[in-house]
């Protein structure tokens, strides 16, 4: 593939890499996926910092990835809850190859956590897939500049 009308500061993955590619965002986010709303509970399941927690949120915020809802527990003072935007949710299927990946290439033992399909039960797992239906290698695609 000729790369020359290509531009690095253009590359999606990169730009991707820089908005959330920080190991306590991707963590924040799996626990999002889990089902994490509040900022404790984000500081406990992570093991971060609070003040990197923090940072993070408000990073995350305001990619755009969360929002911010307030809630008042009896007797305290109000705070936020974190919920997942729908471009928040749309990184799902990329946690999931991660998680993938590292169940197939990291895990000794069996896999931590499961994740199946709600209705059926059945496993999921996360593919390149072509119109076609077929599961896609490496080798089955082709990658070209837009516009060629």
């Amino acid at each position: 593939m000729d790369r020359s009308p290509w531009a690095l500061e253009h590359c999606s993955i990169a730009m991707t890499m820089d908005a959330i590619g920080l190991r306590s965002s991707v963590l924040i986010l799996r626990e999002a996926f889990y089902g994490v709303t509040r900022f404790d509970d984000f500081v406990r399941f992570t093991q971060g910092a609070e003040a990197n927690v923090a940072a993070r949120l408000k990073h995350l915020t305001t990619l755009g990835l969360f929002t911010k809802h307030p809630y008042r527990e009896h007797g305290k003072r109000t705070r936020d809850e974190y919920m997942l935007t729908d471009k928040g949710k749309d990184l799902m299927p990329v946690l999931l190859a991660l998680m993938q990946w590292g169940d197939k290439y990291l895990q000794e033992g069996g896999t931590p956590v499961r994740v199946t399909e709600r209705t059926t039960g059945d496993p999921v797992r996360i593919v390149a897939r072509g119109s076609s239906g077929a599961d896609l290698g490496v080798g089955d695609i082709t990658i070209a500049v837009s516009g060629e």
